[in-house]
């Protein structure tokens, strides 16, 4: 016979509660079980004293007999110190899928090229206002046309 140290839900719709129960594999989730262990309620804050309660003898008796916590009960019970739970390496849990990534790649590129000429066009109307100035500053010399254009209209 195959135990497991799991969690059984119990209470109202929406309004969860857990029973750590030791069980057989085959049992039903919410079905027979062999010995209450202790709760867990979710709905309470995480420092309270009252989300978790175990009974660490009955546990430790349960896994001198081998039974297999799941994942939930073994995060319980190594937070009670009953075992030392590994965590999970998983390296590329919070890296981009391919298409994603070519999509920022394509982003960041149009941001460069937009930058670099941003900066182009910073740099040209300087280029072009230093003559301009030059310009202005100079008097403006007078032609002959406009003279007789003036003189022919007065």
């Amino acid at each position: 016979m195959s135990l497991k140290i799991r969690l059984a839900r119990a209470g109202a719709k929406k309004r969860p509660f857990y029973r750590i129960v030791v069980a057989d594999v085959r049992a039903p989730r919410d079905g027979r079980f062999i010995e209450k262990l202790g709760t867990y309620n979710p709905l309470l804050p995480k420092d309270h004293a009252q989300r978790v309660v175990i009974d660490q003898e009955r546990v430790k008796y349960w896994l001198g007999h081998g039974a297999q916590p799941t994942d939930r009960v073994h995060r319980f019970l190594d937070a009670a110190g009953l075992l030392k739970r590994e965590p999970r390496l998983n390296p590329q849990k919070g890296q981009w899928g391919k298409k994603r990534t070519e999509r920022e790649e394509a982003r960041a590129a149009a941001a460069k090229q937009a930058e670099e000429e941003a900066a182009a066009a910073a740099a040209e109307p300087e280029e072009a206002a230093a003559p301009a100035d030059e310009e202005a500053t100079a008097p403006a010399p007078e032609s002959e046309a406009g003279d007789s254009a003036e003189a022919a209209s007065a």
